[in-house]
């Protein structure tokens, strides 16, 4: 496979286990005769943002963020107005945010909290207690510039085209058809690795690879191409049996820390 284009529209957002740098294999497997992009694990949506495809749809389990994108979409200088009162990388205007219920606030005051405490918070990790409290710590240093106001205004543009979908992966892919391209990101189920991959209570578990790869295997079928990403693990072998499939060293920094960054490999899985 040829690279595709360079990243030419970054996401807003952080997050955890993101693929950016795996967009020169996963731009690829796009071509002229895909018609509609879907993603059901949206988290950052970097690839969606790299492709900019005619039309998308995205979805994800996690209700803020499917909101912000909402928000950045509609109302998007609504949201800009708020972030611009807010003080940049500061640690108690940070805990003052993680600290107000989204309840409490209007539809573009919480997009502008979501943005600002994932932008600032222990490396793009979205994690919320039982109550479901976002609870990750003040980064600071750490998270990279903020995103200008022209980043969000071409993030917005590309998300015109877009719908969204706020819950299992089940109701997204649901909605796929042939002449569609199906990207799945989902969260980590791997066993025994404690490397803070908890993203939210309602983390992957063996149960949804499971489903998972059902799902693919429904896809093939219906002649709707997919492209799945994984670490490479038992659970990889699982979803990969039967299709093609490459595995890919990626830099990470899994710990939060420069010092921390090693090689990881990641498990490229398609029937495209």
């Amino acid at each position: 496979m040829t690279q595709g284009p360079p990243l030419v529209c970054p996401p807003f957002l952080r997050w955890a286990g993101s693929k950016r740098r795996l967009l020169p294999v996963l731009q690829s497997f796009w071509t002229a005769k895909h018609k509609r992009y879907i993603e059901p694990f949206a988290g950052s949506a970097c690839l969606f943002f790299a492709l900019n495809p005619p039309k998308a749809v995205l979805g994800d389990l996690n209700p803020e963020l499917v909101a912000t994108y909402r928000e950045v979409k509609y109302r998007l200088s609504a949201v800009l107005a708020e972030l611009h009162k807010i003080p940049k990388n500061d640690a108690a205007e940070y805990k003052r945010l993680r600290s107000t219920a989204p309840k409490e606030m209007s539809a573009s005051e919480r997009a502008a909290r979501f943005i600002y405490l994932n932008r600032y918070c222990f490396n793009g990790i979205y994690r919320t207690n039982l109550l479901g409290q976002f609870n990750v710590p003040f980064s600071g240093q750490r998270c990279g510039s903020f995103p200008t106001d022209q980043v969000f205004a071409q993030c917005s543009r590309r998300l015109r085209d877009a719908t969204f979908v706020h819950g299992d992966f089940e109701k997204v892919l649901e909605k796929a058809v042939p002449g569609d391209l199906v990207y799945m990101d989902p969260p980590f189920a791997v066993r025994a690795r404690r490397v803070f991959r908890q993203y939210h209570p309602s983390t992957f578990t063996h149960e949804d690879i499971k489903r998972l790869r059902g799902w693919m295997e429904q896809l093939a079928k219906k002649r709707i191409a997919f492209v799945v990403s994984y670490a490479e693990s038992d659970e990889a072998d699982v979803l990969k049996q039967g299709f093609d499939y490459q595995t890919v060293s990626v830099r990470r920094n899994i710990a939060g820390f420069v010092a921390s960054r090693t090689l990881t490999n990641e498990v490229i899985i398609a029937n495209c």
